[in-house]
């Protein structure tokens, strides 16, 4: 028995050492040499060194001088993660979106008829996106511009100068990063 042991004891040391120690290092290696900042999280820093938070989790600026993100169930809780699981035909889902349109056109100084996107009032379905759309910018630009005496001219630049692409030119939408945005406003870009 000691002899049909042996081997497979060995086996399970090697495949231990190389998928739980070397390979994991390696990757870890692979990630800092090439993918720093991501592997880092993606963290943004104050000038004194301050941790502000993350590009990759969306933040909860709620003040009228600061684009709003889109609403989250997770409340921007990394750590709850969820979205409401609601169907489209949810009775509960219809009037809860239909609330948020209607703060949404209050807040941003709409008409009650003014056609506004999906993302201003959905949920993402992990509740952290960081992102909303370049449209959902524009509808919150008067706001901003009035909050914060700057030209509406000048607000549509900043968010033309920080509205992402598709991937490679086809995946996904244009997007804007809420948390790079309202830093930039902040520092007085």
């Amino acid at each position: 028995m000691i002899r049909t042991l042996k081997p497979s004891i060995i086996i399970l040391a090697i495949f231990t050492l190389l998928l739980g120690v070397v390979y994991p290092c390696f990757m870890w290696g692979i990630g800092h040499l090439f993918f720093h900042k991501n592997v880092e999280g993606s963290l943004l820093y104050s000038s004194d060194g301050k941790i502000l938070g993350s590009t990759l989790i969306g933040q909860n600026f709620q003040k009228s001088s600061y684009f709003h993100p889109r609403p989250s169930h997770a409340h921007f809780d990394a750590a709850n993660s969820s979205a409401s699981n609601l169907g489209p035909t949810s009775q509960k889902l219809i009037d809860r979106l239909t609330q948020r349109t209607i703060e949404y056109r209050k807040i941003n100084g709409l008409s009650d008829t003014a056609s506004i996107p999906s993302d201003a009032v959905t949920e993402s379905a992990s509740g952290l996106d960081p992102h909303i759309s370049p449209q959902n910018a524009k509808l919150q630009a008067h706001r901003i511009a009035d909050a914060r005496n700057i030209p509406l001219e000048t607000l549509y630049q900043i968010i033309d100068d920080h509205t992402e692409e598709k991937i490679l030119g086809i995946f996904g939408e244009q997007r804007i990063n809420v948390t790079l945005l309202n830093r930039a406003l902040d520092q007085g870009h």
